[in-house]
């Protein structure tokens, strides 16, 4: 007879509480939504306008642009072509998840949709393992956050005349918070040297356009390091 093989159980993810993954976000999203909802106000639109904003666009800064120019009656041409220039980088973050983006085309088009500069960086840091519906939740949750912080700047901020002083420095934080997040998972500085050696070098070439060179020699950096660096041998 032949000795039966005990079996080897399964590796499984650790379980992820994606709650307490996007409360950072929050901390940015939910001032920086309400900051947005009071300008948008602000600027003679109306409160639901702010929150079908916030829903069907979600694009973080290019919100934050469309203010003054819906103010100045620019048209909606404009405001597109502008709003595409500004999410650009989203391109590459794109192309660095096309791996971990599920099959699934509703969950993968809504995460492309959803992928914000704060989910990216949550995103990679979800284990290998993470559940689509688990990816979807993280961007699901953090849209949310931003549309209700755009939901009370629009409804109470603008009422109560909410001071908005030293809200600009939310975002600032928040990315912050995330970049340490980031060092910590991948145990090594060297992104953060890529990062702040790219943004160092864009911005003495080219002020104006600083982070999206930037980005790209960040890309750039990622595919090459990988090849030049040595490969640790596991014991």
């Amino acid at each position: 007879m032949r000795p039966v093989s005990p079996e080897i159980p399964a590796v499984q993810a650790p379980p992820i509480s994606v709650l307490s993954l996007s409360i950072p976000v929050a901390m940015g999203y939910v001032p920086l939504g309400m900051v947005f909802g009071f300008l948008f106000v602000q600027a003679g639109a109306t409160w639901w306008l702010a929150v079908a904003a916030s829903v069907l666009v979600f694009a973080g800064a290019a919100q934050f642009m469309m203010v003054p120019m819906l103010a100045a009656g620019m048209p909606l041409a404009s405001i597109a072509l502008a709003t595409l220039v500004v999410n650009l980088r989203h391109m590459f973050y794109g192309l660095s998840l096309l791996n971990k983006l599920p099959h699934q085309p509703w969950a993968r088009w809504y995460l492309v949709f959803a992928l914000t500069d704060e989910t990216y960086s949550v995103l990679t840091t979800l284990p290998p393992g993470t559940t689509t519906r688990q990816m979807v939740s993280v961007a699901l949750i953090n849209q949310g956050w931003w549309v209700l912080g755009t939901l009370l700047g629009a409804v109470i901020g603008a009422q109560a005349q909410v001071p908005l002083v030293g809200l600009d420095f939310a975002l600032a934080a928040l990315f912050a918070v995330l970049a340490v997040e980031q060092w910590r998972s991948a145990h090594t500085a060297t992104p953060l040297w890529v990062a702040l050696v790219s943004y160092a070098l864009a911005q003495a070439v080219m002020p104006q356009q600083a982070l999206l060179i930037s980005i790209a020699l960040s890309v750039v950096a990622g595919m090459v390091l990988p090849m030049w660096l040595p490969t640790k041998v596991a014991p």
